[in-house]
């Protein structure tokens, strides 16, 4: 397998192996999928506090998306590598890319379905599910998952809920007393600019950490139709990165209202510093996760930093309902997708 991986090379490759093309079809639409239901949480909180028209702020989040994708990719590929490497397809090579394919068209119907009622679910966590179920289903048994790399997903958990809390609760503290004895126009002001500054840093994490998550499948897809399930180190492309951060791009402008609401708007009542606060917070956490090559979510990442904010005013202030059904969401999708991805890796296998 050449360790330069040219875009005639890859065109070549999807020419001769049609499952290679289907695969990449399916990742093609689940990193749109992901541009349009969890990219929005990028961009929620500074558009509640109306920091930015929610159109403007769309468009934002489009093109930081797209430069967290390369930027990021350039700079630390760790987290591809990481999704490249967490299953096991070993075997027949054409069973093998048949089950990357259901594991992606496992993701597109669970990813489409949370976003149908308004829940801000997590394509990383139901990537990682659907990967996982399809490899289940392909090695007959958990033979088909790597788990050195899975533990790291539970380190991506503790990290995305524990200290993004904990670091939305403290910034939001600390601005608050730095603050209390200044002018509320001037603040106000002063934290408008910051919260679009926060939402485009938002927005930029997000393409780095998912954009390289969808990078991680596309190479190992492209490894599998030549006979590798597990691959040593290899540079990303240019070409790919491109690929899909404009594909994220355009799903993003599609819009997400619905999952803007939900987490800008009904979760916590915010005001300017607060909104701050949290998106800070989860770009922060988001950059140390992304260095240590963790997959995390940042749907997770950023809920979980605005209830540390909300957390600094009253417990109370925070809508728990609202957060109970996020929380479902994220319980259910390991389970929930992962077997989806069984069941379709199943299905798509016996119809091969």
């Amino acid at each position: 397998m050449t360790e330069q991986i040219t875009f005639s090379y890859f065109l070549q490759q999807m020419n001769e192996h049609p499952m290679l093309l289907a695969a990449v079809l399916l990742t093609l639409g689940v990193i749109f999928v992901n541009g349009w239901t969890d990219a929005p949480n990028a961009i929620a909180t500074c558009v509640s506090t109306r920091c930015i028209d929610v159109n403007y702020a769309i468009l934002m989040a489009a093109i930081c998306n797209f430069l967290g994708v390369i930027v990021m990719s350039l700079v630390n590929a760790k987290v591809a590598m990481t999704i490249k490497n967490m299953v096991n397809f070993h075997g027949d090579n054409e069973k093998a890319i048949v089950a990357l394919c259901a594991a992606m068209a496992a993701i597109v119907i669970w990813a489409v379905g949370a976003w149908y009622f308004g829940i801000p679910t997590s394509e990383s966590h139901a990537l990682i599910a659907g990967l996982s179920g399809a490899a289940i289903a392909l090695q007959g048994g958990f033979s088909g998952i790597n788990g050195e790399e899975w533990v790291k997903v539970f380190y991506g958990l503790f990290l995305s809920t524990i200290v993004g809390f904990l670091t939305g609760y403290i910034i939001c503290k600390l601005l608050g007393l730095l603050f209390s004895r200044c002018n509320r126009k001037k603040t106000d002001r002063l934290f408008t600019g910051g919260q679009v500054f926060g939402g485009a840093a938002m927005a930029f994490m997000h393409g780095a950490q998912d954009g390289q998550k969808f990078l991680g499948v596309l190479l190992l897809a492209l490894f599998l139709v030549n006979g590798q399930g597990d691959t040593a180190e290899v540079a990303l492309p240019v070409w790919m990165m491109l690929l899909c951060s404009v594909v994220m791009g355009l799903g993003t402008s599609i819009g997400g209202k619905k999952i803007i609401k939900s987490v800008g708007m009904d979760m916590v009542k915010l005001e300017k510093y607060q909104g701050f606060s949290a998106d800070i917070a989860a770009a922060c956490c988001l950059l140390l996760s992304t260095n240590l090559g963790i997959p995390v979510s940042t749907t997770h990442m950023k809920t979980t930093a605005i209830m540390g904010v909300g957390a600094v005013k009253r417990l109370s202030a925070i809508n728990y309902k609202v957060v109970l059904d996020m929380v479902l969401t994220w319980i259910l999708t390991f389970p929930g997708c992962g077997l989806i991805g069984y069941i379709m890796a199943k299905l798509f296998l016996n119809l091969v």
